[in-house]
């Protein structure tokens, strides 16, 4: 008919479009949603291009305790599910977003270097800060190394350089550490799942030897500023078919 159609890929904007125009201005607000999205491609091999996507929400508190609150809501809906066994994956975006902006990395340079940490090729990483000051080509190439349990977070704080900003990450990171009891962590410094819409902390959930999360969140501070409000925000999503499949496999 040649009429245009939408689609949604996500519904956190629908969630912050509420939260900017809905709701009290400067309240703490908690939302969860559960509806189909589409997606241009799955996710991987046997997965839908057309999730259940199903999420939690909490806007107006910046702290690490909101981060708290929604990584401990999400593993208590997987528990509750019943997936007992868990691998949590946790970094925080800000101690590469710090290092970058010391670095005054032009943005093709950012980019390949986000490419490069992701796949943890170090002789990229190597390459491509071959360029800047001891201090920082030392800290980038530390990143990749930077992965495993609560012992990483006092390890990065020897090896990376005393920026506020990556201070005020691993103290976010150890508050987290502190207060999640009974799970299996591992904290990854060059973990940078969508850097460009991510403001802080990161989370995955794994289980059943899975490639690919069950579940998964962070913080997204800028997420409501297309709606005329950039208030703090964190939470996580999961696919409800991937979770029944998961917790079918531990029956």
């Amino acid at each position: 008919t040649g009429r245009l159609m939408g689609v949604r890929a996500d519904i956190t904007p629908q969630v912050a479009r509420i939260d900017a125009h809905l709701l009290a201005a400067n309240a703490v607000n908690r939302l969860c949603y559960a509806g189909s999205v589409l997606h241009t491609q799955s996710d991987g091999f046997h997965r839908s291009r057309e999730p259940i996507q199903v999420g939690a929400e909490l806007y107006g508190e910046a702290g690490a305790e909101a981060d708290l609150e929604i990584l401990t809501l999400m593993l208590q809906g997987l528990d509750a599910c019943g997936v007992k066994t868990l691998q949590l994956d946790i970094g925080h975006v800000g101690v590469y977003r710090a290092l970058a902006q010391e670095a005054h990395l032009s943005g093709t340079v950012e980019h390949q270097l986000f490419g490069a940490l992701q796949a943890k090729d170090s002789s990229a990483v190597t390459v491509l800060t071959a360029g800047l000051p001891v201090a920082l080509r030392d800290a980038f190439a530390a990143l990749p190394q930077l992965y495993g349990d609560r012992s990483v977070l006092a390890e990065a704080r020897a090896r990376l350089p005393q920026l506020a900003a990556i201070a005020a990450a691993l103290d976010t990171l150890e508050v987290l550490d502190h207060d999640l009891v009974g799970v299996e962590a591992a904290y990854d410094l060059a973990e940078l799942r969508g850097y460009g819409y991510h403001s802080g902390v990161v989370f995955a959930a794994y289980t059943g030897g899975r490639s690919h999360a069950i579940a998964q969140g962070g913080r997204y501070d800028e997420v409501g500023r297309v709606f005329g409000r950039a208030r703090p925000a964190t939470g996580f999503s999961l696919d409800l078919r991937e979770l029944v499949i998961a917790s079918s496999d531990k029956q």
